[in-house]
């Protein structure tokens, strides 16, 4: 009877390794050669360009020209909209080597319709601090994340947290107010209890630790205390490797009140003192409310305090008009307050 050969299982385990490491490095250097190819187009383009500055239509005449040469052989990746993105993807990075062969072609059409340098720099460090797909890159563009950190930051620190010259110190320079959860799925018009925006937070828990920030793993829902007898129940526990603290979320689909804060401090408090180590920061509340009140907020904490939060949610992403708006609000209540 032939004997059975018995093959160690890793073998085949480390070859399925080494054929989608090498699959994902092809589909990486096959996207970076398409980037590079479209900012070589966009820079032969513009020196085209340049040579008839004279004529101030000429740049619109010669990107239609192009298109209507290259699309019927090539598609609709030539098209005259396409073309014209060549054309500002050059004028927008005219150094080829600034160009990062970790973000493709997709992330730089985002990207360079940012009007503001810093801006943009900061979505470049943030994206490849994180390996944002394009998905992730979009979302926070359109979430405002710049403006919102902006809130609460100055411009160097939220540029150096950014690029890694700075570990965030304060929870505020993390935490966002306020936090859009779009991704939930709720409608606005309809009404939801608590554990129903829990339940969808878990349910989507990946674009949740998007949204929290950098540093976030998730810990624990519904903790159970056990205090002299008496059951408390912590709606959401997360771990900050950046600030190296627990956070806690508790969650209020109404306007919070100052009672809510003592709770969440009563839970702030416990994990200090029987759940961090010794060589751990104090822990940080986070109350997520779907409404709060600055003032009663500014009352009922210490003047010093930098361990409870109250961040508003928002269902629904802000438009451009409604996010200058609210920083325009809060830039007035710290010049009054």
């Amino acid at each position: 009877m032939e004997k059975k050969l018995i093959i160690n299982p890793s073998v085949i385990s480390d070859i399925k390794e080494i054929i989608l490491s090498a699959r994902d490095r092809a589909i990486r250097l096959v996207d970076h050669e398409r980037t590079m190819m479209y900012w070589h187009i966009g820079k032969r383009i513009f020196e085209e360009e340049q040579e008839g500055k004279d004529r101030a239509d000429y740049g619109m005449y010669l990107t239609s020209l192009i298109a209507e040469q290259l699309e019927p052989e090539y598609g609709s990746g030539f098209s005259k909209r396409q073309v014209e993105l060549f054309r500002q993807f050059y004028r927008v990075f005219p150094i080829a080597n600034a160009l990062r062969s970790q973000l493709g072609w997709t992330h730089y059409k985002h990207l360079i319709r940012i009007d503001n340098e810093d801006k943009m720099e900061f979505y470049i460090a943030e994206a490849l601090k994180n390996n944002w797909t394009t998905r992730q890159l979009e979302r926070q563009i359109n979430s405002n994340l710049w403006e919102r950190l902006l809130m609460s930051n100055d411009r160097e620190s939220v540029l150096a947290i950014a690029r890694n010259e700075k570990q965030p110190s304060d929870a505020k320079e993390i935490i966002k107010d306020p936090m859009y959860l779009e991704f939930l799925g709720l409608k606005r018009e309809a009404s939801y209890f608590e554990k129903d925006l829990e339940q969808a937070i878990i349910t989507h828990l990946h674009d949740f630790l998007l949204e929290l920030g950098n540093g976030f793993a998730f810990v624990a829902r519904q903790k159970r205390l056990h205090i002299e007898g008496d059951e408390f129940f912590i709606d959401l526990v997360f771990y900050n490797r950046l600030l190296q603290c627990f956070v806690i979320i508790e969650i209020k689909t109404t306007k919070f009140t100052h009672q809510d804060i003592g709770q969440l401090q009563m839970y702030v408090n416990y994990y200090d003192r029987y759940e961090k180590k010794d060589f751990e920061n104090p822990t940080i509340g986070i109350l997520l409310c779907a409404e709060k009140n600055n003032a009663v907020v500014k009352i009922t904490l210490p003047e010093n305090n930098k361990t409870i939060i109250a961040s508003e949610y928002k269902i629904y992403l802000p438009t451009e008009q409604q996010l200058i708006a609210e920083i325009r609000k809060e830039i007035e209540k710290q010049e009054n307050g």
